[in-house]
């Protein structure tokens, strides 16, 4: 009788279970794009790499604001939607990687979603986000959503980050 517990539970993992990093072909450019759930390996992808590291590397965040955000976002989830053929997810999103990282921020809190040009995802995951541009960073607390940036930040990445997180 365990044996049929255990199988089932781990046919409904299989079933139920989100591909991630699934590659898609932007009909626009003809040229690779995420579409879905995705991790950060995704971006290890040569497809992406090339962008992904190149503004990480070359981005310094504010050590003022960083210095003010690291004791409010330990209990902070954020939800990045994103699209891998946008020029201003290109920019943000590595740069919003840096910042993370800086903070040791708990990648499990992270939820990274890719769209295509309609800012949709085969798995649905962003119809209920109300997402009109990418990319969004979306930051919830005890969940519920304390509020976003959108496409670019207002005056930068670390103080709109700051201002959400210190409501």
């Amino acid at each position: 009788m365990k044996v049929k517990v255990i199988l089932f539970f781990m046919l409904c993992t299989i079933l139920f279970a989100q591909e991630k990093n699934k590659l898609s072909v932007d009909e626009k450019s003809g040229k690779p794009m995420l579409l879905g759930i995705c991790d950060r390996t995704s971006f290890a992808d040569s497809n992406f790499a090339w962008w992904f590291d190149s503004e990480y590397n070359n981005y310094e965040p504010d050590l003022t604001e960083m210095n003010s955000l690291k004791d409010k976002c330990s209990n902070i989830d954020i939800t990045i939607v994103l699209g891998t053929w946008c020029s201003d997810s290109r920019r943000e999103v590595p740069r919003f990687y840096k910042i993370l990282d800086k903070l040791n921020y708990d990648q499990k809190n992270l939820t990274l979603i890719s769209v295509d040009r309609k800012k949709s995802s085969p798995t649905g995951d962003v119809d209920k986000l109300s997402i009109k541009l990418v990319p969004t960073f979306i930051f919830y607390k005890n969940g519920k959503e304390i509020g976003r940036i959108v496409e670019t930040p207002e005056k930068n990445l670390e103080e709109d980050f700051l201002s959400i997180v210190s409501k």
